[in-house]
């Protein structure tokens, strides 16, 4: 975090390895799915960890620590907006080339909740309110969960 504004990007690059991982375990090979859902995650990554960053901008300002939260300041929901949208659309795109019919509608509707969520996560940041940053970040886990929840429903059609 001292030699680069963007620790986030190291974060998504190791949590959504499993993208990778899981897809080559099943299929026995990889391809643009897996690729889509690992630049998905990337992007969810730098969504939901920037606005945790924000908690500590300013601590991290005073010992050097480099952050996105630093790096966008108060151009974040810009950034932010992007990242959703990106990720949102990567998690689409690997679903509309992985699945159809049926299994692909419930799919794509999970991926537009997952979507929406992220919004209504931008309407209520304030990045200058630690406590409202940390509840934000936390509700990322649901965010999570209501994709999670959609790709296992859509393996029942």
């Amino acid at each position: 975090k001292r030699f680069t504004w963007w620790p986030q990007v190291f974060l998504g690059l190791a949590f959504n390895w499993g993208a990778w991982m899981g897809w080559a375990g099943h299929f026995g090979a990889l391809g643009l799915v897996p690729a889509l859902l690992y630049l998905g995650g990337i992007a969810w990554t730098l969504h939901y960890d920037t606005i945790y960053a924000h908690q500590d901008r300013e601590d991290d300002a005073t010992i050097g620590v480099k952050s996105t939260a630093r790096l966008f300041e108060h151009r974040t929901h810009v950034w932010l907006s992007g990242f959703a949208a990106l990720s949102t659309l990567c998690v689409g795109a690997a679903a509309a080339l992985a699945l159809s019919g049926w299994a692909l509608a419930v799919a794509l509707a999970g991926v537009a909740l997952y979507g929406a969520d992220m919004a209504r996560h931008l309407r209520a940041l304030d990045i200058d309110n630690p406590e409202t940053c940390l509840r934000l970040f936390r509700a990322n886990r649901d965010t999570g969960l209501i994709l999670v929840a959609a790709f296992a429903l859509a393996a029942f059609f």
